[in-house]
């Protein structure tokens, strides 16, 4: 059999994009951003019982990917990447309030800004950012002109990585389904195998989200799941809980 070296079908050989490793790490499910806390309201459809196995964890996980994570973080995120393009901050200060003010259940409001934050601090250790734009964007944090929303902060880091931001926001989903998953094998529980196979299977949702997220504009964001919300708010009065939302 013809080697790597040799065949003809190989791809040519060379070095990642300047922006691949990084953006990696930073959408990496081990970040320590407190991800693993945080279950966004799936504790609540475990403990009622409508979430108890693999094939009703994957439902869950598809409605959030095409409600939440497509009309306010993965919108969020490109609507920031247009923003800091064009160096417009007031743009970005006023998409910030935005983001956390969609954000109605009170637990996964504190969850985005206490997240936002820790993954801002990584990103500018990460990345040497020294005085450029994350820690533009950390002063206003500083000054409380902004709070730190997750989306934001990596769509900053990846205009400075110069990621295309389509890249960016499916790092960005993938992570988010990555870590979930990663908590319903805990708390369901799910098998390790279970767990790759429910990743695997929402791919083609992840991509069908971003092409939307493509088409729409600052009207849309916030679009609600008022099942998911609900089930969100309710986690606050949960009696037990693994999460902290």
């Amino acid at each position: 059999m013809p080697s790597i070296l040799t065949d003809p079908r190989a791809p040519e050989w060379g070095e990642p994009a300047r922006w691949q490793l990084p953006l990696a790490q930073l959408c990496d499910s081990a970040l320590p951003t407190g991800a693993f806390s945080h279950s966004f309201g799936l504790e609540t459809y475990i403990c009622d019982g409508v979430v108890n196995d693999e094939a009703s964890f994957v439902t869950w996980l598809r409605a959030l990917v095409s409600t939440q994570l497509t009309f306010s973080e993965g919108l969020g995120l490109r609507l920031a990447f247009e923003a800091v393009a064009v160096d417009d901050w007031e743009a970005i200060a006023h998409l910030d309030e935005l983001l956390v003010a969609q954000a109605v259940p009170l637990q996964v409001r504190r969850a985005g800004i206490t997240m936002g934050r820790r993954l801002l601090a990584v990103a500018r250790l990460a990345l040497s950012d020294g005085d450029g734009l994350l820690s533009r964007y950390a002063a206003l944090v500083d000054a409380e002109v902004c709070c730190a929303h997750p989306a934001i902060v990596l769509a900053i880091a990846g205009y400075v990585l110069t990621a295309p931001p389509a890249a960016a926001a499916a790092a960005y989903l993938q992570s988010s389904v990555i870590s979930l998953t990663q908590n319903a094998v805990r708390a369901i529980p799910l098998g390790q195998d279970a767990g790759q196979r429910a990743i695997a299977s929402v791919r083609d949702d992840v991509c069908a989200a971003l092409r939307r997220i493509g088409t729409l504009d600052e009207m849309d964001l916030g679009s609600a799941a008022p099942g998911i919300e609900i089930s969100q708010m309710r986690h606050e009065r949960q009696r037990a809980r693994m999460f902290m939302s």
